[in-house]
């Protein structure tokens, strides 16, 4: 479940934060819970950087389909 949040933060800011997130996992030194609560947060993350990737993705796809559209085909 993202939380409201996770919904205002833009891209490069949840990219920042998962990127923090990963390197303290990487690091070790956290107990079981911390840990877990770590990973639960990046995931979350994840998902967010995904949807702003997947919304860039269909931007790219419609301006480029516009584009064709506009352009008479050659023969």
């Amino acid at each position: 479940m993202t939380s409201r949040t996770d919904e205002a933060l833009g891209y490069e800011q949840a990219r920042d934060e998962l990127i923090e997130v990963v390197r303290r996992l990487e690091a070790g030194g956290t107990t079981l819970e911390e840990s877990l609560a770590l990973w639960e947060r990046g995931e979350e993350l994840a998902k967010v950087c995904r949807r702003w990737l997947e919304g860039a993705r269909e931007r790219l796809d419609a301006a480029l389909a516009e584009e064709e559209e506009g352009t008479p085909e050659e023969e």
